[in-house]
């Protein structure tokens, strides 16, 4: 008998890829579900990126494998965008290194610098993509719990209690997915001073700093962040390219050396015109973000009426395309509501817990659907 290896084992198929299997089969029942869990925009990007891709696939010399450090113009797109909106200089170089989406830089990062039994602090809540990836590389997660009476911040003090010496990264994200917490430069500051003092890498994944978010923030922006920091980016969320799978790894030289050793094992770099395209869709300017945030924005509005259907108690202070709240007394958690509203209303929302232990309380519904489908989901759950 072939068996599968060992290190499947300490993961599961991903939450979400099950849950729309499930949901495809009520649907293929005539039961329209409404999505409201998975941030996938549904808007396309900015003409001018598609009109892009369409130009250059036409030429004959752009179907070759491209270099595994990404197109030039590309990378000289990334270092402006992270000048004009996070103030952030960066070699374009030798501290920039474009990804086929920043997901499989989370995988990169955890294949480069964990070896078996290394221990990594997790978020919880937090992106289930970081654990499944730690376990995959052989690391141990250490959990550090995240709490809205501390904003989503991490407990520093707590954390200090533990025993470190063998925690190589920590993964930290924000704006927090899936709480919405904004960042702050004094966190980013906290962040860097802790890895320093510890030796400890901190791996910053940064893809919701546009969205719904006044000022866009990047760790790499702090004094000193490179000598202990990577940051992630993606083009997924704020130039809705999300299929178009481009992302980007920024860091030291070093560091960007060290993870080119195992990425250029993995792929043979991105469609030239791809390239292209997203550079042209990091030049566009403040009405591109303008215009995506002021959708978003009137849809949280009606995310915050369903919220209220539901007897939910919530923030609005969240950034990101998603609402994160608390589920009202007489459910077990998240999943029991998630569960009563997919199967009696038709309107699937997300539970909490699938981010960790420390979501069990709430659920997250996707800004990515129309102000008329957010209507129809708060008509569905009042009947």
């Amino acid at each position: 008998m072939i068996t599968t290896a060992a290190r499947l084992n300490s993961v599961h198929e991903y939450y979400f890829s099950q849950k729309l299997r499930e949901i495809d089969a009520l649907n293929k029942q005539g039961k329209n579900i409404i999505n409201l869990g998975i941030g996938s925009p549904d808007m396309p990007p900015h003409p001018d990126v598609i009109k892009t891709l369409q130009e250059e696939s036409t030429k004959p010399n752009v179907h070759g494998y491209q270099s595994y450090k990404g197109s030039p113009v590309l990378r000289n797109a990334f270092a402006n965008w992270y000048q004009q909106w996070y103030k952030t200089n960066l070699d374009a170089d030798t501290e920039i290194l474009p990804l086929i989406g920043s997901k499989e830089g989370i995988m990169h990062i955890c294949m480069t610098y964990l070896n078996d039994g290394d221990k990594v602090l997790v978020p919880n809540p937090g992106y289930p993509t970081y654990r499944s990836a730690i376990q995959l590389a052989g690391g141990i997660c250490i959990d550090y719990e995240l709490k809205e009476a501390n904003n989503y911040y991490p407990d520093f003090d707590a954390l200090e209690k533990n025993d470190l010496s063998k925690v190589k990264l920590m993964w930290v994200n924000y704006p927090q997915m899936p709480t919405g917490q904004p960042a702050s430069i004094k966190l980013f500051e906290q962040l860097i001073a802790f890895g320093k003092k510890h030796n400890i890498l901190i791996c910053h994944d940064n893809p919701y700093s546009f969205i719904l978010n006044d000022e866009p923030l990047s760790i790499l922006s702090v004094e000193g962040a490179k000598d202990v920091a990577l940051e992630l980016n993606s083009l997924s969320k704020a130039q809705n390219m999300a299929g178009w799978r481009v992302g980007v790894l920024c860091g030291n030289k070093e560091r960007i050396s060290e993870v080119l050793r195992f990425k250029s094992n993995m792929d043979s770099g991105m469609f030239l015109p791809v390239q292209l395209a997203a550079a042209k869709a990091l030049s566009l300017g403040k009405d591109w973000y303008e215009s995506i945030n002021a959708v978003y924005g009137k849809r949280r509005e009606k995310v915050y009426e369903l919220l209220d259907a539901l007897h939910c108690d919530y923030s609005k202070n969240q950034s990101g395309m998603f609402m994160w709240a608390k589920i009202p007394a007489g459910f077990e958690n998240g999943y029991a509501l998630s569960d009563k509203v997919l199967y009696e209303s038709n309107v699937f929302i997300t539970p909490g817990g699938i981010f960790g232990n420390s979501g069990d309380n709430y659920i997250r519904i996707s800004l990515c659907a129309t102000e008329d489908k957010i209507s129809e989901a708060i008509e569905r759950v009042g009947n």
